[in-house]
């Protein structure tokens, strides 16, 4: 792992995002959460964010649309999205948004490291 990778959650429900910042910062990451999704463009600029993990439900927002405008935006459009749902059919639409990846809640702490692992090699090669 890489040593300070820092991650944007973008949930609404901020139950899971603080469980998801302490799971993560307790494997080393540097973890930001936000239950704006609005903000997360800015916040991925101004933290330097390497990078997100984003919602695809969040109230009054999808989370495609967040990805869809993260990848439209020239400033950060490389930052890799990991997108995860509770729908189990997610997985494609998250993916035609733009996400570099997709994981179905409820989810491991493992499977979700090693998917941020795997994003953030493939970026780097």
């Amino acid at each position: 792992m890489q040593k300070n990778t820092k991650i944007l959650v973008v949930d609404d429900d901020s139950g899971i995002g603080e469980m998801l910042k302490t799971l993560l910062e307790f494997y080393g990451y540097e973890v930001i959460v936000t239950e704006k999704p609005l903000l997360a463009e800015e916040l991925i600029q101004q933290e330097n964010i390497d990078i997100v993990l984003l919602d695809m439900l969040i109230s009054g927002v999808d989370g495609t649309d967040v990805c869809a405008g993260i990848r439209k935006n020239p400033e950060i459009e490389k930052t890799p999205v990991l997108m995860m749902s509770a729908l189990h059919d997610a997985g494609p639409k998250c993916k035609d948004a733009g996400a570099n990846d997709f994981i179905a809640k409820p989810f491991e702490v493992e499977d979700l490291t090693e998917k941020i692992e795997k994003i953030l090699a493939a970026q780097n090669e």
